[in-house]
């Protein structure tokens, strides 16, 4: 079935062109899988994102990683900022997940190890999460193994949005949220770069949502069509590029998705995890190094504003794509969760 974007219902975010598809798979290599849990007790799952070709692990990539507000239990960001690599694929779950899918991550990692030769005795899994428990039976903690090997078997350039993989269970300004995705073109000494954005959406309030420069929210506040007395849940925010930058300038840019965030009403409540990490495809770095010193090429940071200026646009249109693209749920309390659509 084809999905309805908020582009179609005559939102327009921003002013730079979009990628082909205006998702975060525009950026050559990235793919994107998920695997969705759709039971009576639990609504949740895993999604993927791949950057590639090849083994991430041997043939590394400069990452950074931003927490805006810290309420989240992600793993693996730490050394992501120490080092400025990324080394596996990223993995997006629920709460309670974060272990299991950490678990495997390493599985997957270790069999693609030894399926090319490469030695590994250690190994720094990204696993990021919402916390899906309005919706899902978060205790039982559905998401396995296999669910996430089928997230990587399933991914691929074109993926739906929506209620999907690990926004199956997620609620973003008191609507159904989801995963979404957009993506930016900008031009530099003549070459198109892309700039990507999936995000997770699980965060604010109905009252606080900005569509369009329109306080939405607040008209549908007074309808009494959901509990959000506080802005809480979490959003993760995955950010990819083919631009040649360097981790800290990586770091720079991906802190500008705050940007779309503020533009659809959120303030960052104190209950919210605003998680971002981001990498670029523009160069390798060997996890066996061959010489001492290695060159890197980086953008001037005189035009690092249009690489800003995307990832905010990005952002905000991916936000609104995962609830546009999301189907009504109910809540484990019987309140019903509306899609955003209902109201264009």
């Amino acid at each position: 079935m084809q999905q309805k974007r908020i582009h179609e219902y005559g939102v327009a975010v921003g002013t730079l062109p979009r990628g082909p598809r205006n998702k975060i798979t525009d950026v050559d290599g990235v793919r994107v899988g998920h695997c969705t849990i759709d039971t009576a007790e639990n609504k949740t799952g895993v999604t993927v994102v791949v950057p590639g070709p090849g083994n991430l692990f041997d043939q590394k990539l400069p990452a950074a990683a931003f927490v805006w507000n810290g309420f989240g239990k992600t793993a693996g960001l730490l050394q992501v900022q120490e080092l400025g690599t990324l080394e596996t694929p990223i993995a997006l779950t629920n709460t309670l997940n974060v272990g299991l899918v950490h678990d495997a991550l390493v599985e997957y990692a270790v069999e693609q190890c030894q399926q090319d030769g490469v030695e590994m005795t250690s190994l720094n899994p990204v696993v990021c999460e919402c916390n899906d428990s309005r919706i899902n039976q978060i205790t039982r903690r559905a998401v396995t193994r296999e669910h996430v090997f089928e997230a990587f078997r399933r991914a691929d350039v074109d993926f739906d949005e929506g209620d999907v993989g690990a926004g199956k269970g997620t609620i973003c300004h008191g609507l159904k949220g989801g995963i979404g995705s957009a993506s930016r073109q900008i031009v530099m000494d003549g070459k198109t770069y892309t700039l990507g954005v999936l995000v997770q959406s699980n965060h604010g309030k109905l009252e606080d949502l900005t569509v369009d420069g329109i306080r939405l929210g607040a008209g549908l506040a007074v309808r009494n069509l959901g509990d959000t007395p506080v802005d809480r849940g979490s959003i993760i925010m995955i950010i990819a590029t083919d631009l040649p930058c360097s981790d800290r300038q990586l770091g720079r840019i991906i802190k500008r998705a705050s940007v779309g965030l503020a533009r659809l009403g959120s303030y960052v409540g104190h209950g919210s995890g605003e998680i971002m990490v981001g990498f670029s495809t523009a160069r390798r770095i060997p996890h066996t190094a061959t010489q001492d010193i290695v060159a890197c090429r980086e953008m001037s940071e005189s035009r690092i504003d249009l690489a800003f200026r995307a990832v905010a646009e990005a952002t905000e249109e991916a936000v609104l794509n995962s609830m546009v693209c999301a189907e009504p749920a109910t809540r484990l309390d019987g309140q019903i969760v509306h899609s955003l659509k209902e109201f264009l």
